[in-house]
């Protein structure tokens, strides 16, 4: 398939090359990270910088499975360094296959003239070692699969563009990882692929690094939370269904699950925040997929799913804009999300339809007891929008996506 741009990524990566910092870039397996580094490496190429100032390991390749450790890191690398070039470019994709590489990273930075680029599928890649042997001299830019705008681009360049509701359909039910543009984007095809793609990810990045003994317990956690995504869980919640199923297993078990799913990024916990009393909420938190793609390629994909699916997207477009992100509560009443970043907070309410006066009362009464001044705004599938509501903003979810409000 041919290099899509993405921009927005790029963007951040730019302002910090030749700069004495480690570049990670971290997200799920096949969300485009490997794609990133070429179109880094281009870039350069572009900009006049020697292929031979270039070192590239890739360790989903064959050809670099001797490099097994940080010494066999850091050998390979020195021995390819040639001082009289300039500055080389190091590109290291999947780094976490690599045992203590951050060992050989750190030498290496300090040792000469490197620019030093590395990818991984593990959230804990800057574990507290790293941050201690790398302190100040690491920067991580998390990727995910493609937005709904990303998406859009995708198939502007390879020239199979359809109208915006239609292609939003398509994304609803595909998801956004760059792979499937290579195929027709039918059910059984794409389908197949995902549920393949989930299956190495649950092996690769939390049964086999985990030494998970009973991989159909796992199975069972991820298939419920996909099914019940931007629902209130708890592990005790799913350890007592998991019962009821003749299945024993313990909720620290459980939990312990949660945090594998999450450093491998295919689910996300989003906590509860009392916005009363300014203080997260210990228990019942929500999850969202780390894509929606794969989760119907787990689970099917059934219509009636469409309010935690557009929440799950949502989710994740704020996610990729750079927010932290909550699940806000008020008295009794909750607002979908809370979303930050430096001095800037919005406030969100995700809806299908608002189909009647009971819908709206729901949607925008949450917003209408909030006592402050920060943006405000309900999202949903509306094509025809009266104007504000107590100046809260009405937005169609695809003009949202799209950047058009």
């Amino acid at each position: 398939m041919k290099l899509v741009s993405r921009p927005k990524y790029l963007e951040k990566i730019k302002v910090f090359i030749n700069k004495p910092v480690v570049k990670v870039l971290t997200g799920v397996r096949r969300c485009g990270k490997s794609s990133l580094l070429q179109l880094i490496k281009n870039q350069l190429l572009y900009s006049g910088i020697d292929e031979k100032q270039f070192i590239w390991i890739n360790k989903e390749s064959l050809e670099f499975d001797s490099i097994k450790n940080y010494r066999d890191l850091h050998q390979f690398i020195t021995a390819r360094i040639t001082v009289s070039q300039g500055v080389t470019y190091i590109f290291i994709d999947e780094v976490q296959e690599i045992e203590e590489w951050e060992r050989a990273v750190s030498s290496i930075l300090a040792d000469g003239e490197t620019d030093i680029f590395i990818t991984g599928s593990n959230a804990r890649l800057l574990s507290s070692e790293l941050a201690t042997l790398l302190s100040g001299r690491y920067v991580e830019i998390p990727v995910y699969p493609l937005t709904f705008s990303e998406y859009v681009t995708f198939r502007e360049t390879i020239g199979n563009r359809k109208q915006s509701p239609v292609e939003f359909q398509d994304f609803l039910k595909f998801g956004g990882f760059p792979g499937i543009h290579v195929f027709p984007l039918e059910e059984d095809i794409v389908f197949q692929y995902l549920n393949s793609l989930i299956s190495t990810i649950l092996f690769k990045d939390v049964v086999s690094r985990h030494a998970i003994r009973e991989p159909a317990q796992l199975e069972q956690i991820v298939r419920f939370l996909f099914d019940n995504c931007g629902n209130i869980t708890s592990a005790k919640r799913i350890s007592e269904y998991l019962k009821n199923q003749k299945i024993n297993i313990s909720v620290d078990r459980v939990q312990n699950y949660f945090a594998y799913l999450e450093q491998a990024f295919l689910s996300y916990p989003v906590r509860r925040y009392d916005l009363k009393g300014l203080r997260h909420l210990e228990y019942h938190e929500k999850y969202y997929s780390g894509d929606i793609g794969l989760r119907h390629g787990m689970i099917g994909y059934k219509d009636n799913d469409i309010s935690g699916v557009l929440e799950n997207v949502v989710f994740l477009e704020l996610l990729s804009r750079g927010y932290r992100i909550s699940v806000g509560k008020w008295g009794q009443k909750e607002i979908d999300f809370v979303a930050e970043k430096q001095n800037e907070r919005l406030y969100i309410q995700v809806c299908y339809l608002l189909s009647g006066p009971e819908t709206i009362n729901r949607e925008f009464s949450a917003l209408e007891s909030l006592p402050d001044n920060y943006p405000k705004y309900v999202l949903s599938m509306d094509t025809i929008l009266p104007g504000e509501r107590s100046g809260i903003k009405r937005l169609n979810i695809i003009d949202w996506l799209l950047g058009k409000q």
